[in-house]
């Protein structure tokens, strides 16, 4: 089966730097995972990705040696299974609030014995090789998404779910949560608290802590911290950023 470079990376306890993808395009996907991201997530919870479209940018990830991940819309069966079988190498499952949440996703992606995964992987053969349905279970990183005060309140019952690879970060919807500003860096105390105490507790239990960031430096700053899966911004905000550095750049000589 390929091998899964985030898994390699970690054994190495490096950082992984991975990428958002919120713009449906083969080729933007194409181009972004040509720029030396280690994975790139594929976003069908926000971004408006729909399931056909995610095929495509998961054929376009798959030119280049980026790991394809995908953040699911919900905690919902026949979207994980659906999409691990279309090649995703790693899934984001948002709002896992109990361990019974955790239980759940961890057996509706992977097969049994150990979940009840059902068996069809129609591109996932293709792109992970012949022997995908012996080594899935050993390859696909699985992480659920901590951001409630109730994760928070029940986070060492979700990450002593057996299968469970890791958790990752919504700083935005935590901050709500905790009756915080939305904001992925520059978020509040009571945040911030959180987010150290959630790294802490992953290490603990020898799981990935991954979270999402606006800007490298805060990026850096959480992995020194021990995160080991580092989002950071987007395909639409680095669009963005770009074109208004060239508008602001062209007004500001016209001046």
């Amino acid at each position: 089966m390929r091998e899964n470079r985030l898994r390699s990376l970690w054994r190495e306890d490096k950082p992984v730097l991975n990428g958002w993808l919120a713009v449906p395009n083969g080729f933007s996907a194409e181009v972004m995972a040509n720029q030396g991201w280690d994975s790139l997530t594929i976003d069908l919870q926000h971004g408006v990705v729909d399931y056909q479209a995610m095929v495509g940018m998961l054929q376009a990830v798959s030119t280049t040696q980026t790991m394809p991940v995908v953040r699911v819309p919900w905690l919902d069966p026949a979207a994980l299974m659906k999409t691990l079988d279309a090649g995703a190498y790693g899934v984001i499952c948002p709002m896992v609030n109990t361990p019974d949440d955790a239980a759940k996703l961890v057996s509706w992606t992977h097969y049994a014995p150990q979940g009840g995964r059902s068996f069809g992987p129609v591109r996932a053969s293709i792109y992970g090789g012949a022997d995908y349905p012996e080594r899935a279970n050993d390859t696909i990183v699985v992480f659920a998404m901590i951001e409630t005060r109730q994760a928070l309140d029940n986070l060492d019952k979700i990450l002593a779910v057996e299968g469970l690879d890791g958790v990752y970060v919504g700083p935005s919807d935590l901050s709500l949560s905790l009756g915080c500003k939305p904001s992925f860096d520059d978020v509040e105390p009571p945040v911030a608290d959180a987010i150290a105490h959630i790294v802490q507790r992953a290490t603990a239990h020898g799981r990935i802590a991954g979270v999402h960031n606006g800007r490298v430096d805060v990026a850096r700053a959480r992995a020194a911290m021990g995160y080991r899966f580092l989002t950071v911004s987007s395909d639409a905000r680095i669009l963005a950023a770009g074109s208004q550095a060239i508008v602001s750049q062209w007004k500001g000589s016209a001046s």
